[in-house]
């Protein structure tokens, strides 16, 4: 069995929360558990994964913007900024100091 590290970053990739989930749960799952412990921010940045309604909505509920590229199942597409988006190469920095 593997695990899956899920965390949450500053704008210059320090680590600020993390939550360790088993490696086949959806990502769903860790974006439900940080949702309730993210600071006050004006960007979300994640990948596709954690691309849910829900997920959006309650980002917007707190005031945070969100940029997540949509998954390839979704039957209507959703923008977010490209380049905005390459910003998240700073928590996969992150990741790879870890």
């Amino acid at each position: 069995m593997n695990t899956k590290l899920h965390a949450v970053a500053d704008a210059k990739g320090r680590p600020i929360g993390f939550f360790m989930s088993a490696g086949q749960v959806s990502d769903y799952t860790g974006a439900a558990a940080l949702l309730g412990s993210l600071p006050k921010a004006g960007w979300l940045l994640a990948d596709r994964g954690y691309d849910a309604d829900w997920f959006r909505e309650a980002l917007k509920d707190k005031g945070i913007k969100v940029c997540i590229p949509g998954r390839k199942s979704r039957k209507k597409a959703v923008k977010y900024d490209k380049r905005r988006y390459k910003r998240r190469n700073r928590i996969e920095i992150m990741f790879g100091r870890l």
